[in-house]
Parts: C-alpha cells; sequence; structure tokens
C-alpha cells in the first residue's frame, strides 16, 4: 500500500466522482495529495491561469515540489449535434477539458525537477466517436494529442506524461446516468457494446492512474491506458 510513497500529487477536479477516487487511492497508497476543484476546500478554476498558478505556487511552498500531476477535471458539455451547438457552449468545454488540463501542466512541470508523471484523463470517446456528444469528443482527442506531443517534449527532463481513457463509469454523481428517454437508449445500447457485461467503478480507473503516477511505469510515457471493458475492442 505505498505504491506512490512519499510523492507530492496534484489532483484536479477531486471533490467527487473519479477524482475524489484517485485522491483517495493515491493517499492510501503514501501519497501527500492536494485537490484542486471549483468546489471544496481548494476551491481552483482551472480555466483561469491566475488562480492555477497561484494554486502550484501553494502546493510547492507546503511541500517542496510537485512529482505528480492528475489532470482530471473535465466536463461533458453540450449533449447536442454540432450545429445546435453555441459558441459559448464550445468554448467552454474546451476552455476546461483543453485549456485547463494544458494551463496546469504548464504550470506544474517547472515545479518538477527531478522528474515526475503527468496523467491526462482522456476518454473512449477521445478515440472513437458517437452521435451524443461532439464537443466532448473534440476536446478529449485534443487531450490525447496534447499527450503525446507533452511526453515527446518532457522526456529529456524525466518528466513522463500518459493519458487514461475511462469508459462508461458509475461514479455516483447526480447526472452520472441520466434518465430521459434519448439517455436510456443511450445507455442501454453503451451497455450492450461492453465485452466485460458491466459499466465501470471509479476504483477500476483510479488503479490504473495509480499505476502510471508510480515507479512501476517508469519506461511509459506517451502511452494510452484504455478503461473500458472492452467496448473500443469490437
Amino acid at each position: 500500500m505505498n505504491r506512490v510513497a512519499g510523492k507530492v500529487c496534484v489532483v484536479t477536479g477531486a471533490a467527487r466522482g473519479l477524482g475524489a477516487a484517485i485522491a483517495r487511492l493515491l493517499t492510501e497508497n503514501g501519497a501527500s495529495v492536494t485537490g484542486f476543484d471549483v468546489t471544496g476546500e481548494q476551491s481552483v478554476d482551472i480555466r483561469d491561469e491566475t488562480q492555477v498558478a497561484q494554486a502550484m505556487r501553494s502546493v510547492v511552498e507546503e511541500h517542496g515540489r510537485i512529482d505528480v500531476l492528475i489532470n482530471n477535471a473535465g466536463i461533458a458539455g453540450p449533449r447536442k449535434p454540432s450545429h445546435e451547438v453555441t459558441v459559448e457552449e464550445f468554448d467552454n468545454a474546451f476552455a476546461v477539458n483543453v485549456r485547463g488540463t494544458w494551463l496546469c501542466t504548464k504550470h506544474a512541470v517547472p515545479h518538477m525537477p527531478d522528474g515526475g508523471s503527468i496523467v491526462n484523463m482522456s476518454s473512449m470517446y477521445g478515440l472513437v466517436g458517437n452521435s451524443m456528444l461532439p464537443v466532448y469528443h473534440a476536446t478529449k482527442g485534443a487531450v490525447r494529442l496534447m499527450t503525446k506531443a507533452d511526453a515527446a517534449t518532457y522526456a529529456p527532463r524525466g518528466i513522463r506524461v500518459n493519458s487514461v481513457h475511462p469508459g462508461s463509469i458509475e461514479t455516483g454523481s447526480a447526472g452520472s446516468i441520466r434518465q430521459d428517454e434519448a439517455a436510456r437508449e443511450y445507455n442501454a445500447r453503451t451497455l450492450a457494446s461492453i465485452p466485460l457485461g458491466r459499466r465501470g467503478e471509479p476504483l477500476d480507473v483510479a488503479y490504473g492512474v495509480l499505476y502510471l503516477a508510480s515507479d512501476e511505469s517508469r519506461y511509459t510515457t506517451g502511452a494510452e491506458l484504455v478503461i473500458d471493458g472492452g467496448f473500443t475492442a469490437v
């Protein structure tokens, strides 16, 4: 239970769902974890560069460095076809999912003097598409390729950058399974397409993140860890 013992970790979107599970598992395995979220004790809007920069400095003031950054915070964005999405909805989805990931990386990297690990939360829908959330898919595809570019860029500094691609995960949060007719049909189709026959749980993803945060993955960078019950394999 000490797979990340002594590591200083930052987890964004840590107040609930996947982020909370990740933060808890890292803590249980010996890490010092600071959670960023728009709610909770450490309120940070990752769309805002000033807030992100100050939050990272605060972590370093307390712990001296950052070893691990988990870019987990994200939103689903508008559940509409592209021609119905407003510019404001489009911009906000990219601001949270893409700019937020970039800003946290930008302001964490200078505080990783001895190398480290960055884990970016993409999605199975950063690999394949469907008709429900086109803007979300675009943001997660962007996160996937930003991960690969940063992996190549920061490898000489000993910083590894990998992406995690969860499938359908039951987080228990409000709206994690929507109940309108279209959503019920979508959830039924998705479940039928998962070879393992069930939706995932937050810990299924958290253990993958733990691996990438730990030194067990010291030779892994630019990789895509898909945790989707086999959805994208068929």
